[in-house]
């Protein structure tokens, strides 16, 4: 009978022994905190849903519908992902101070934190661009000479070779990116704002985006220089041929001038 019971408490001991093992050895932290933390997390992430919308309510919904589908006055925001709205508020330019051809860059009325609540809303209605990380986005590293190429076959045609911006039809612009902040640039790729076509990682690699960034760093950072002197803002032939037209056919009618006057003077002496 005692042999018997000993093997019925053996089972029992071995648990137990097992469960002192794991808990010496973290497992029972590392078997039960993955779910705590998650939980913690899909707590966090739900109150920021529930706060954006409450500052969704008050400062978008005028325009863009309640729930995000978008009115007369404003685009849909279903499925525009929070990398939209964290370029679109954290530059300023969303709520749109009033409606036109284009909506220009302001003064940001929001703090972070109340941006990424607005995104996290926003997010929770359709899945679309996530906002980047540090890591996607910091031209450490990057190619620079590479992002030259890749800018100018891409972003040239409006933004100006050296990222002045420019004009468009109809009274659109292409925003002059000097002061753009890596993450807003990243953004606006991913994005395509406004009248900018978008670069998901499909088209533009995540590795071009980071060279482009540093290219534009490059040019419009402090120590750039320009190898040809006065660079006029950077917007080529259109500024140079305007110089040209003002002073130099200014300075030919200004001798014309002078010498019609003085043939004149001949004349009568």
């Amino acid at each position: 009978m005692k042999k018997l019971s000993a093997r019925r408490r053996h089972p029992l001991a071995a648990v137990v022994v097992l469960l002192l093992a794991l808990a010496a050895t973290g497992g029972l932290y590392a078997a039960f905190a993955p779910a705590g933390t998650a939980k913690a997390d899909e707590t966090a992430q739900s109150l920021a849903i529930e706060e954006g919308k409450k500052l969704y309510s008050v400062g978008c919904a005028s325009c863009h519908g309640t729930g995000g589908q978008g009115t007369t006055d404003g685009p849909s925001l279903v499925g525009v992902g929070s990398a939209s709205v964290d370029f679109q508020v954290g530059t300023g330019r969303m709520p749109a101070q009033q409606p036109g051809a284009q909506v220009p860059k302001k003064k940001v009325i929001y703090t972070q934190a109340e941006i990424d609540q607005l995104a996290a809303y926003i997010a929770s209605l359709g899945a679309g661009p996530t906002t980047p990380k540090a890591s996607q986005y910091s031209p450490d590293g990057a190619d620079i000479a590479r992002g030259g190429d890749l800018f100018r076959s891409n972003c040239a045609q409006c933004h100006n070779f050296t990222g002045e911006g420019g004009a468009l039809t109809h009274g659109k612009y292409a925003p002059n990116l000097e002061g753009v902040s890596p993450k807003h640039l990243y953004e606006a790729m991913q994005t395509g704002p406004q009248n900018m076509p978008s670069f998901p990682d499909t088209t533009m690699p995540e590795k071009e985006k980071k060279d482009i960034i540093a290219y534009v760093q490059a040019v419009n950072g402090e120590k750039a220089d320009s190898p040809g002197g006065l660079s006029l803002g950077g917007l080529g032939p259109v500024s140079e041929g305007l110089f040209a037209w003002v002073f130099g056919l200014g300075a030919l009618i200004a001798v014309a001038v002078w010498v019609a006057a003085h043939t004149a003077k001949a004349k009568k002496s």
